[in-house]
């Protein structure tokens, strides 16, 4: 027994399925929106869509944190700059004592001892002003042995200045006294800054 075609809309009106509203005569029957529950799963709330993998999480370092360089202290980089102020300084010096040098030999009479002891000073001064360089250059990258090395240059600088301010002071030397005085200073600030800044030059290389 035939009941007609059911998607004819001037047909007689067909029984409604379990689950769904009647239908008015004489309109058509569209499909509902399948909801919930009806055989076709939802996707939950939060998760990814299906056939869309989530993106890896970026590695952190091989499962080490990232640690950031660690910066020179401030007063590390203070006894550097004036190491470098004492290299000039230095340097200076040899060039001056060199200069004497040329004018005693040009001059008459025997100058030979004084010429040496000159030369001597000269070559002094210019080998300290190296030493000044090396230990500054060396301080950014160096370990233990330039902060021992810096730690006995400075209070061998300390020692000679005491000596400088004490004659100039017996001499009535006020030039000798002031050399001795802002050579004190650079030596107690760089051996100070030496001792408080172990960390930096202990701390790890990677």
């Amino acid at each position: 027994m035939s009941f007609g075609d059911p998607n004819n809309p001037y047909g007689p009106p067909q029984q409604p399925q379990p689950g769904q509203p009647p239908q008015q005569p004489g309109y058509p029957s569209y499909p509902s929106p399948q909801q919930p529950g009806y055989g076709y799963p939802t996707a939950p709330q939060g998760q990814p869509g299906y056939g869309y993998p989530q993106a890896p999480p970026v590695p952190q370092g091989y499962g080490y944190p990232m640690q950031m360089p660690m910066q020179m202290p401030g007063i590390v980089q203070t006894a550097r700059v004036l190491l470098f102020i004492l290299a000039g300084f230095q340097f200076l010096a040899a060039v001056i004592f060199g200069i004497l040098i040329a004018a005693a030999g040009s001059s008459d009479g025997d100058t030979g001892l004084v010429a040496g002891v000159v030369a001597g000073i000269a070559v002094l001064m210019l080998a300290l002003g190296s030493l000044s360089v090396f230990l500054g250059v060396k301080m950014r990258n160096g370990r233990g042995g330039i902060r021992i090395g810096t730690m006995v240059y400075a209070s061998l600088m300390i020692l000679g200045s005491l000596v400088n301010i004490g004659r100039g002071l017996s001499e009535t030397a006020a030039s000798g006294a002031l050399g001795g005085i802002i050579s004190l200073a650079f030596g107690i600030t760089i051996l100070v800054a030496m001792i408080r800044g172990g960390a930096w030059f202990n701390r790890p290389r990677h």
